[in-house]
């Protein structure tokens, strides 16, 4: 008799709202350092949510803990309603996307080739559904140009981009994005935010990691302020981007004003005249 594989199949859709990542003290230690203290997150389905703090403050380690690749040492991270280690990779692939910050391969694939492996955890899909999928990545990512290129000679802004498509092609409602602007140009850093809040305005839930305060300020529906592991601030960006606040945690002076024309919140270093 012959068994047949059964493979995890995508989620449903979320309905607004839905809950799809939540950590709830959670606490991770790399050695005899705390890097997160009693951390509570959550990121629902049609908001973009920015964690935003300086170096070291334990943005990155946050992003991994919610990805599930970063194991929580107290606490408790739920993925669609569920603690973490009830899912199976394959159902975790289904459910959330994650770009790190650095994509490095060993072997020489092409663009096409990086960006279709996105699709490996659909194994229910059809080959004309999975071509869709990396085509329409790549469209939006701006890299159907160069699909055919080894991903090893391109810039570090183009990896970026791939990286950044490959995300896109997998389909999961969870996207955690580590740094997705760091590498790129103005143009292409407003392309990438965006995006973002184009996949949450379709349902998605999308939590990044940014540097850029303005971005921030600019993208996100809100944002976790983190300092020595712990989140200081969590809310819309015109609420908890607040001067004094911001100038203690970063340690140097920071300035906060609407825009002249929008009247949106910008954010950017003081500076002597």
């Amino acid at each position: 008799m012959r068994l047949l594989r059964s493979y995890p199949v995508p989620p449903p859709r979320p309905s607004p709202g839905d809950v799809l990542v939540e950590a709830e003290g959670v606490c991770v230690r790399l050695g005899a350092r705390a890097v997160l203290v009693g951390v509570d997150l959550v990121a629902r389905a049609g908001e973009v949510v920015a964690l935003v703090g300086p170096n070291g403050a334990g943005k990155s380690t946050l992003l991994g803990a919610l990805a599930v690749d970063v194991p929580a040492g107290d606490g408790v991270v739920r993925v669609f309603g569920r603690p973490a280690e009830a899912w199976s990779a394959g159902e975790l692939a289904l459910r959330r996307a994650v770009l790190p910050q650095a994509a490095a391969l060993s072997f020489p694939f092409t663009v096409a080739d990086v960006v279709r492996m996105g699709r490996a955890p659909h194994a229910t899909a059809t080959p004309e559904e999975d071509e869709l999928a990396v085509a329409g990545a790549m469209a939006v990512a701006e890299v159907t140009e160069f699909a055919a290129r080894p991903f090893s000679a391109l810039s570090g802004g183009e990896r970026a981009r791939v990286a950044l498509a490959r995300v896109l092609a997998q389909h999961a409602p969870l996207l955690l994005l580590d740094e997705p602007t760091a590498a790129l140009d103005l143009k292409h850093q407003e392309l990438v935010l965006r995006l973002c809040r184009e996949r949450a305005a379709a349902g998605d839930a999308v939590v990044v990691v940014l540097h850029d305060l303005a971005l921030a300020a600019a993208y996100a529906h809100r944002v976790a302020i983190l300092r020595a592991g712990r989140i200081v601030a969590d809310g819309p960006p015109a609420d908890v981007f607040e001067e004094r606040l911001l100038s203690e945690v970063y340690g140097h002076p920071v300035e906060v004003f609407p825009h002249p024309r929008t009247g949106a919140v910008v954010v950017g270093p003081k500076r002597l005249p």
